[in-house]
Formats: structure tokens, sequence, C-alpha cells
């Protein structure tokens, strides 16, 4: 990664006023102007995917504890995640938090877990809410979702913020009705941001999964081709950013949950997620701080 590159498009970022500076890496203010972006790339998802008449769900960027857990996002990614505490003492424990905080020691020491955690991916969510359901269709079912999500990965990148939005697509079903959708959208994704005029390669991926046993689940991800990443160079050509993925999770989250098909197999699903953070980056990086000064057909994609 090239070190100053990285902080050069952060300051310029930060200059512009574009991204505001809180004194945390990777937690940002961000201004009308890229919240406009942000707005404007979500239309466009909305333009080429709200045909396929998803239903329309959109989250708080925290979930149910219990859900969180059993999910096993954990068991492959306890670097990420992010818990919720919350103070539960009496009068005197008072006393002492305010006493520490006054003295600058850990205040934190006595806080108490909520029955909330901040949400790691848009769609660890719905599997809960599908699986009350019942057994699905026999069409499946198609869910449109955003939430700002939590990976805790503070860094100098401003492609790697700790808190960001995730809109997403999820397919549920048979292995064959996934699989196309899945396909469906790695020819869409990539029509769409060619719209947008960025540079980009599509290439096999695999999550950053913790520890040796993560390193085993990497591999077998790559080899079954389960994950795909569209890269879009933002903080350096030698290290793409992937702003847009299309996962395929075969029967886990479906046999987490169980959730079937009408004929009593556990379901399939797959997703396509958009980083819209990053995806706004992409835009100020390759066309300019000044949105006004963008290529006249990449505002009329956008401003349409």
């Amino acid at each position: 990664m090239c070190q100053s590159c990285t902080n050069n498009l952060l300051d310029n970022l930060l200059k512009h006023g574009h991204l505001i500076d809180t004194g945390v890496d990777g937690l940002y203010g961000r201004s009308g102007v890229f919240e406009d972006v942000v707005m404007r790339f979500d239309a466009l998802i909305t333009r080429w995917g709200g045909g396929d008449g998803p239903e329309v769900m959109r989250f708080p960027p925290a979930m149910n504890r219990k859900h969180f857990e059993k999910s096993g996002y954990l068991k492959s990614f306890p670097h990420l995640a992010g818990t919720v505490h919350s103070f539960a003492g009496d009068e005197k424990a008072h006393a002492n938090l305010l006493e520490q905080v006054g003295n600058g020691e850990d205040w934190t020491l006595g806080q108490k877990s909520t029955e909330v955690v901040l949400t790691p991916a848009a769609c660890y969510v719905l599997y809960p809410v599908v699986a009350k359901r019942g057994p699905l269709s026999g069409e499946g079912a198609l869910f449109d979702l955003q939430s700002y999500c939590f990976r805790h990965e503070p860094s100098k990148e401003p492609t790697r913020m700790q808190l960001f939005r995730m809109r997403e697509y999820v397919r549920f079903g048979t292995p064959d009705q996934v699989t196309e959708f899945r396909a469906t959208w790695l020819e869409r994704g990539q029509k769409m941001m060619a719209e947008l005029g960025v540079p980009f390669d599509l290439d096999v991926a695999n999550d950053p999964f913790f520890g040796r046993a993560g390193r085993m689940l990497a591999n077998n991800q790559r080899d079954q081709r389960l994950k795909f990443e569209l890269l879009i160079p933002i903080n350096s050509v030698e290290s793409p950013t992937a702003c847009l993925s299309f996962n395929y999770h075969q029967d886990h989250f479906g046999s987490t949950w169980g959730i079937q098909t009408p004929d009593g197999e556990v379901a399939h699903t797959a997703c396509v997620g958009f980083g819209m953070e990053r995806v706004a980056l992409a835009l100020f990086k390759h066309h300019g701080m000044n949105v006004e000064n963008w290529p006249a057909a990449i505002r009329k994609v956008l401003w349409s």
C-alpha cells in the first residue's frame, strides 16, 4: 500500500470538506455533497435492481445479540465485532465512574453488555426474520436491505471506515435460483459501474477469516469461487478496494436458521453487496473533488 497515496487522498477529502475528522481513525462525518453522491448511487442501484420486485427492508445499525451469537460470526471474525455496553450500576458506582473519568482512567470496566451488538453486515439481521416466516414459496424470496455496519479495523485508509453503509440484495431459494441470481448480478454490477466511468476489475476473493482455521476457510472459499469482488483502485493501484461483492453462501445460513424450500430442503442464499461510501470515494478519486466538474456523462447517470 502506498501510504503517501492514502494520506494524500484522505487529506484531500478532509480539505474539501467531503469527510469530517472526528479524531478517531475510520470514523468520519460526511458533507452534504458527499451524502448527495451516496444518495444518487443508491438510486442507481434501485434502477438496476428494483425491477426484480424485492421486498424492501431497512434496519438500524444494531442487531439482537442472541441472533448475532447464533450466526457464527464470532467463529470467523472476532477481531471485527463490536458490542454495545452500558452503565448498570448504583449511585456509588456512578461516583466511581466519574472519579475514573476525572482521573483519566479507564471508566468502561464497569460497563455491562446489552442485548444488542453492532451490525457487521446488513444481511445478518435478515436471516432470523425470514426463518420466522416458515418455508419459502416456490419462487424463493428476494430482499433489498440497507444498514449502517460496524467493523473494528481502524485505519488511515478512507475506504476502511469503522462505520459505513451497506446496501444488499439477498436471494433465498434453491441452488439454481440463487446461483442464477448471483450470475445476473455479476454481469449487472460490471455494467452499472462502467456507467460511472471508474476503472475496475472483477476477481475471486475471500472474507478476512480469523486464525489458522480461518486460512483454511479462506482457501476453500476461493477454491469454490464462492465470493467475487469488483475492485476499484482508490487508495492505490497496487491494492484496489472491493466496492461490490457477490457471494454464494451455499446452505450455511439456511442450515443455521432452519430456512427451508417448499419441499423441505435446506434453502441456499446469495447476496450482492454495495459499499456505499467506497463507491462515493471512488467517484471523488477518479472524477475529482468538485462534482460540478465531473464528466457530463457521469452526471447524467447520477443526476438524471
